[in-house]
């Protein structure tokens, strides 16, 4: 079992049980070394994000994943949480057309949920 698809699983389910919009995961692992996968969700507003991220912390907790480090939770127009192996980039709506990751990290790629072995 590969332990970082387990976690982008995780991910993925928290952020869609919070009504996460527009979820992807992108294999980043034969472009970077800075961890294995992306995922880029949407929420509509501030205190949509903020729960999202909050499901995410807690579901990969129940799997004894810490995270590493959280980033613009506060403004929670874009946060960013660094699992090491995945990072976890939640937008408002606004911010993500703006950042547009996945253009960025478009020689990734971009997986359904349910490729992830």
């Amino acid at each position: 079992m590969n332990h970082s698809s387990e976690m982008v699983k995780a991910a993925y389910a928290a952020l869609s049980d919070k009504k996460g919009e527009d979820i992807r995961i992108i294999d980043i692992r034969n472009v970077s070394v800075m961890a294995d996968y992306f995922i880029i969700a949407s929420g509509s507003n501030s205190n949509q994000v903020q729960a999202m991220v909050d499901n995410v912390e807690e579901e990969l907790g129940k799997m004894g994943c810490t995270c590493r480090q959280v980033e613009g939770y506060q403004s929670a127009n874009w946060i960013l949480m660094d699992y090491g192996d995945i990072i976890v980039h939640v937008f408002d709506r606004d911010n993500r057309l703006f950042y547009d990751l996945e253009r960025i990290w478009r020689d990734g790629k971009t997986l359904d949920v349910s490729e992830l072995k």
